[in-house]
């Protein structure tokens, strides 16, 4: 089992490191970001006890190739992928919001609707939807971003009136957001899923709004199977699906929702690989490509160090 769980670099012109729930993030010469894409895994706001192996990869390489796919919609942060658990980027300054687009009713929209929740994010739900239904159209629901513990949902009106993010920016984020959702279910439907939700970031740099962060990647997004989603759905049934919401799923069977008094199940290597293997289908699904283990991975940190310095040292 090797897993990339921590890292501790120290880069020519590295100013800072910023330690993530799952990248970390190093700041070179106050211009450029280096961001390692580690093999932690997070869930309900917790990092779990055991790293899953070839998950940095996995999401690395689905976000590069989707930040390479939608650069016409917006610009983004992306200059390369010097190795494949590591983008190198522009650094811009982060809006402290995430923007949360949904197509369908499930997850923690869907627990709270199901406890008489029908308003999210100042968005009104309509009345008698079911698990899993698709809503009239998709809808934005953005959450704080928070440095640790829960992010929290907030509206658009309170976010402007907050003065978080200006009028003008937000409605820049807003139109990118629908339009890359737009753009990632096409590619989607592509590959026989449905792009179900997702989150972008976005930041600015030099008075222009940037995407940064990972896009499309299965610890941002759901995905479902396209084929039986109606059959599943009439009779009520469970959705096939590829993201996190199923690692979410085997914690809260083990009863655990990081509240208090409960405590974290056993994270066995069976159970890491099975993830592993779940995020490996969701890369080859997605891309309609094998994925390729990467080499030389006996010793991640030495080879993301040899990369990322060769880069930086010929940039």
């Amino acid at each position: 089992m090797k897993a990339l769980t921590k890292t501790d670099f120290n880069f020519e012109g590295q100013r800072s490191v910023y330690h993530g729930k799952v990248r970390d993030v190093y700041d070179i010469n106050d211009d450029l970001i280096v961001m390692v894409a580690t093999d932690r895994i997070s869930a309900f706001d917790v990092i779990l006890p055991k790293g899953i192996p070839f998950k940095g990869q996995v999401l690395n390489q689905i976000a590069a190739k989707f930040l390479d796919s939608t650069n016409d919609i917006c610009p983004n942060w992306k200059l390369a992928t010097p190795d494949p658990m590591v983008t190198v980027g522009l650094k811009c300054e982060g809006f402290r919001v995430e923007m949360i687009i949904r197509s369908i009713l499930t997850g923690s929209a869907w627990r709270a609707y199901k406890d008489g929740c029908r308003e999210l994010c100042g968005v009104h739900l309509p009345e008698g939807m079911k698990e899993n239904e698709r809503f009239p159209e998709p809808i934005i629901t953005p959450t704080t971003k928070a440095d640790e513990g829960h992010d929290m949902n907030i509206s658009r009106e309170e976010i402007i009136s907050q003065g978080i993010v200006s009028a003008e920016d937000y409605a820049v984020m807003e139109d990118y957001t629908r339009r890359l959702f737009t753009r990632g279910q096409e590619i989607a439907s592509r590959h026989g899923l449905i792009l179900v939700d997702t989150k972008y970031e976005f930041g600015k740099r030099d008075g222009k709004v940037y995407l940064i962060d990972e896009i499309h990647t299965p610890d941002s997004s759901r995905y479902f199977y396209a084929d039986g989603y109606e059959e599943r759905l009439a009779k009520g049934e469970p959705q096939r699906q590829l993201s996190k919401e199923f690692v979410r799923q085997w914690l809260i069977e083990h009863n655990f929702m990081n509240e208090p008094g409960q405590v974290m199940p056993e994270i066995t290597d069976e159970y890491a690989m099975s993830v592993s293997d779940r995020y490996i289908e969701l890369y080859e699904q997605i891309t309609g490509e094998r994925f390729e283990k990467a080499a030389d991975s006996d010793d991640l940190s030495a080879r993301i160090a040899q990369n990322v310095s060769q880069y930086l040292k010929n940039k």
